[in-house]
């Protein structure tokens, strides 16, 4: 989640500005959150182009859904196995296995890099996940855990500060009523 600039929406519905159509990426990212000490934390990435502290995710690869790419790129970037929860839990959403939910879905212009020179979108599935584990394996990435009061003094996304925000406030009483049993087998498996 970033804030590069303004999502696409009805009045600019995917042009890079000049009329031509705008390549749309799928992407996942993961508020990652473990309880340590009495304390919720969550995990960050020190993402090395930007320079900045954001959550672990990234590209869905064409043979994964947006959750099984969720579970890869927090593994590959942190090291953790975690369990991906469902903050749309209810009666209607649990009675047919699928793929889990994400708590929400963005689309963010990015500008362009090393692999995709050119501007393009990222439609982002952001999910919320669990952890058990604080002490972790190797990662590809630097990793660290924060608390809420962390958040303010951390050089990160303002629209991903928000949310982690809005998380940290919900976060028990989502994790008791969005975790039960039958998501238990969305979890990545360990390295």
């Amino acid at each position: 989640m970033n804030n590069f600039s303004e999502p696409a929406t009805a009045s600019n519905p995917g042009k890079n500005g000049g009329g031509d159509p705008t390549h749309k990426h799928a992407t996942s990212s993961v508020f990652l959150f473990a309880l340590e000490q009495d304390a919720w934390r969550i995990g960050l990435i020190d993402h090395p182009r930007l320079g900045r502290w954001m959550l672990p995710g990234g590209h869905v690869e064409p043979h994964e859904n947006p959750a099984e790419a969720a579970l890869r790129e927090v593994l590959e970037e942190t090291g953790l196995s975690v369990d991906l929860l469902n903050p749309h839990a209810s009666d209607l959403t649990l009675a047919v296995p699928g793929v889990p939910l994400p708590l929400w879905i963005v689309e963010q212009q990015v500008p362009p890099e090393p692999r995709h020179p050119h501007r393009h979108v990222h439609i982002d599935y952001l999910y919320i996940a669990v952890t058990r584990q604080i002490p972790r394996a190797q990662s590809e990435l630097r990793f660290a855990w924060y608390t809420g009061d962390n958040l303010a003094d951390l050089h990160m996304f303002e629209d991903s500060r928000s949310a982690a925000r809005l998380l940290f406030d919900r976060l028990r009483a989502a994790a008791s009523a969005a975790f039960p049993p039958s998501l238990r087998k969305h979890r990545s498996t360990d390295p």
